[in-house]
């Protein structure tokens, strides 16, 4: 396995490598990161790991600095899932100008959702996984679903900028007790760690219902934010969208999502469950 810190050196190792599966991360890498590089291994004859913590997406207030940077911790785990590169740029070498002046700039969707609370997020994530795209020329390139909009997002910029790649969903990772796999879950301390799994399960309780036929889809929001309200969560939003689209779900749709995003302490999650009727 190679550690490929430039540019020029990743183009150079690229004209070489057949087919090429990405799988773009910020590093501090757990098993949900890891089954996205398996899902990649199946894909192509070589797996890029992209290891970035990138300034753009992260907000004022938001946890950049402090953001845990792994190379050698995640180069070996990597190393144990034949991972053939790790392209793990400065921040120099990807934003030579410091400040980016070409950004991709995505629909109002970016606004919704999690982008109410978080301005400017989806552009930055939009406008480095553009770059990566430009960098690797990858053939497929895998992005997990527990960042649903970010996917959505994903999806529609390869196909509104004709990227010569196939993006590849894969579900989200869990642990035992249901709660959604994430480098934040390290922030929880011991008591909001056993609590987190109630956003799940509360996504759980809509599925159930919406399932059994209840559509009063305002109605199965509101008790969610009320009942994670009520545990002490400061909840952004509980919300139930088209699969498809992210638009505001209404009756007749066969394929949903339920998306949560909330605070407990300081730690914000996120978490989503797709439904099919």
């Amino acid at each position: 396995m190679q550690i490929i810190h430039t540019i020029e050196a990743l183009r150079a190792w690229r004209k070489e490598a057949g087919s090429v599966a990405l799988v773009p991360t910020m590093g501090n890498l757990h098993e949900g990161h890891l089954a996205l590089v398996r899902e990649a291994a199946k894909r192509a004859q070589q797996v890029v790991v992209s290891i970035f913590v990138n300034r753009l997406q992260f907000g004022q207030g938001e946890d950049f600095d402090r953001y845990p940077r792994t190379l050698e911790q995640d180069a070996a785990k990597l190393a144990n899932e034949g991972v053939a590169v790790i392209f793990a740029p400065d921040e120099r070498e990807l934003y030579p100008h410091v400040a980016q002046q070409y950004n991709v700039e995505p629909p109002n969707l970016q606004n919704e959702l999690c982008g109410a609370f978080r301005p400017g997020h989806f552009r930055g994530v939009a406008t480095v996984v553009a770059k990566l795209f430009n960098i690797v020329q990858p053939d497929f390139a895998c992005f997990g679903k527990k960042d649903y909009q970010q996917l959505a997002i994903i999806q529609g910029m390869v196909a509104d900028l004709n990227f010569n790649l196939q993006i590849v969903p894969v579900d989200i990772g869990r642990a035992a007790d249901g709660l959604a796999l994430s480098s934040r879950n390290q922030y929880l301390n011991t008591a909001e760690r056993a609590q987190a799994p109630q956003l799940y399960r509360e996504l759980q309780t809509i599925a159930r219902a919406v399932e059994a036929g209840s559509r009063d889809y305002a109605g199965l929001e509101k008790q969610a934010v009320a009942n994670l309200s009520q545990a002490g969560w400061q909840v952004d939003y509980v919300e139930i969208r088209h699969a498809g689209s992210l638009q505001v779900a209404h009756v007749g749709d066969s394929e949903l999502v339920v998306l949560a995003a909330a605070r407990l302490g300081s730690t914000r999650l996120i978490d989503n469950i797709e439904i099919r009727l």
